[in-house]
């Protein structure tokens, strides 16, 4: 049973994630997680090689510990999916998030529903796994028809209480992206 909740746990853990990469115009240093810089041949993250701050509430500031990889990391900034502009001043790297429109928030909002009803299938897909493999463990005789009764019913319950931390989380970020 503790797999199980592990398992969800990890799957809600995800699902933040996910949302972190999610640009619902505020400045989030998790933006920049999937940006790799060139960094003398070899593919690096970017936050190995900055100090990523936010400065105001648009602005994020990316701070080089090596002033000579800043091109690099600015070209990867503008080559990654963000679809932002940044500028450098000659020691830091600023980036501008711009107010998004009120369809844009809408497209957001819809993206974040979509990742939240993915997080709730890998959360049953785990809540499916768990009760054939107890139902496993009857077959094979190895526990009872009133305990296989209560593990369905204790995964049931695990599976009922993440689906609603999903919610939460996505009427939290969706209340975030609108009230920006």
């Amino acid at each position: 049973m503790e797999d199980v909740k592990t398992k969800m746990k990890k799957s809600i853990e995800h699902y933040e994630q996910n949302l972190g990469n999610i640009r619902a115009g505020r400045a989030n240093p998790a933006l920049l997680g999937k940006v790799v810089v060139d960094y003398y041949g070899t593919p690096t993250p970017i936050q190995q090689l900055a100090a990523i701050s936010v400065a105001e509430a648009r602005i994020l500031v990316v701070q080089p510990f090596d002033k000579g990889a800043m091109s690099a990391m600015e070209k990867a900034i503008q080559k990654s999916d963000l679809g932002i502009n940044p500028t450098n001043d000659g020691n830091v790297i600023r980036i501008a998030f711009p107010q998004p429109t009120q369809e844009r928030r809408k497209e957001l909002c819809k993206q974040v529903k979509t990742a939240a009803e993915e997080a709730k299938v890998a959360v049953r897909a785990i809540r499916r796994d768990a009760v054939e493999k107890a139902k496993a463990q009857k077959k094979a005789s190895e526990i009872t028809e009133d305990d296989l009764k209560n593990v369905e019913k204790d995964i049931q319950t695990a599976t009922d209480n993440s689906c609603k931390e999903i919610d939460k989380i996505a009427a939290a970020k969706e209340k975030e992206i609108l009230e920006i």
